[in-house]
């Protein structure tokens, strides 16, 4: 796994935005979300990364979340608290 490669090919659904603010329960815009998954990224070490199935999860106890990427299209799924 390439964490560039992620961060170079990371992209979002509509849908995602809403399910991102909803599970962290924040309101924070579109924009927010974006500059915050690439900081969970950047600040997460290889050893973070998981690929289980199709997914990858990144987890950053720093921000206390757990990303949940789709390693084919590197669309964002879903965030959880962690």
């Amino acid at each position: 796994m390439n964490k560039t490669e992620i961060l170079s090919r990371i992209c979002y659904t509509e849908l995602v935005y809403g399910r991102i603010n909803k599970k962290l329960k924040t309101n924070i815009s579109n924009d927010e979300i974006e500059e915050l998954m690439i900081k969970v990224i950047q600040n997460s070490n290889e050893q973070s990364f998981q690929k289980i199935g199709k997914n990858y999860y990144i987890s950053n106890e720093q921000y206390n979340i757990r990303v949940t990427i789709n390693s084919f299209t590197f669309r964002v799924i879903t965030v959880d608290k962690i």
